[in-house]
């Protein structure tokens, strides 16, 4: 059976590379997997960055004038640096525009984060927790009251609601245990970043299905992805170098290659995700590392979505 008739599958938009992004490669990709069947297209956030890299928002938006299907993620925005009132502003304006096809993803980030955008690490865990309740409000509500430990907001008003009802999808990323919990709770689906080990991820998923089940969630109808940065070739030395130089300039983590990549000829990379699927997960991210558009099509072949 093919891997497109077991799980939902979904590929990354061209947006953060070693190298310049040419804007054709981003629409070819964007209406390629729009076309092939894939059910959602993804980036990443990054704007102080070492490496190219787009806004996530502005290039999903263009993204979405460019298809008709595919539904149009963020994995992952790191809420607490960012005013939950324009981002709730931001998507649902996301949502409009692609009549409802908008996925939130939103996390802590690293302690980085914080120092750039002088934002107080303290309590980021309240200011995240609160900034997704202001965001559900906003798409949700006419008028919001809301009185937090940081933010208030008193008779907030926002006309532009989202097209989807009651409101777009928010999944929540991280690999801690803590943050696992809290998917469970708060969020409507968890994705494992790229750069985690297939390892962490294995381990994670039992802990998730537990608490999913403690809060009578269903984890057969829970969003269970993992992002798997990738590279397809007949000759696996050169997808392994490809992948490679990717972990080693853009995540300064050689070692991501074999212990969080995938990486190698289509009946290797197909038996990997095969043993993600195993491992629990009914989503995967699919994100190849270059050559864009030439392996859209491969992924697409070794996975069962070609036409």
């Amino acid at each position: 059976m093919a891997l497109k008739d077991t799980i939902a599958l979904g590929m990354s938009l061209p947006h953060r590379s070693p190298d310049p992004i040419d804007m054709a490669v981003v629409r070819q990709v964007a209406q390629r997997a729009d076309g092939l069947g894939f059910r959602d297209l993804w980036v990443t956030e990054n704007a102080v960055d070492h490496v190219f890299s787009f806004d996530a928002l502005v290039v999903l938006t263009h993204a979405a004038a460019l298809t008709t299907r595919i539904r149009l993620g963020v994995a992952v925005l790191v809420l607490p640096i960012q005013s939950p009132i324009h981002v709730a502003h931001q998507v649902a304006t996301l949502d409009y525009v692609s009549n409802g096809r908008a996925i939130l993803g939103v996390g802590l980030g690293r302690d980085h984060h914080y120092a750039e955008f002088q934002v107080p690490s303290e309590h980021r865990v309240r200011r995240f927790r609160e900034g997704v309740e202001v965001i559900k409000a906003l798409w949700t509500e006419a008028k919001v009251d809301y009185r937090g430990g940081i933010f208030q907001l008193e008779g907030g008003t926002m006309a532009l609601k989202p097209v989807q009802k009651p409101r777009p999808p928010i999944w929540l990323g991280g690999d801690h245990p803590d943050a696992v919990r809290r998917a469970a709770v708060i969020a409507d689906g968890w994705m494992g970043a790229g750069g985690s080990s297939t390892a962490s991820f294995s381990r994670n998923v039992p802990l998730l299905r537990a608490e999913l089940e403690k809060v009578g969630r269903d984890p057969a109808t829970f969003p269970i992805s993992k992002r798997v940065f990738l590279s397809v070739d007949d000759r696996a030395d050169v997808a392994r170098a490809e992948l490679d130089r990717w972990f080693t300039t853009v995540y300064r983590n050689p070692a991501g290659t074999d212990a969080s990549g995938v990486h190698g000829t289509p009946e290797q990379v197909r038996e990997r995700l095969e043993e993600l699927v195993a491992a629990g997960a009914n989503h995967l991210l699919l994100n190849p590392v270059g050559r864009y558009v030439e392996q859209v099509e491969a992924v697409a072949a070794l996975v069962g979505l070609s036409s």
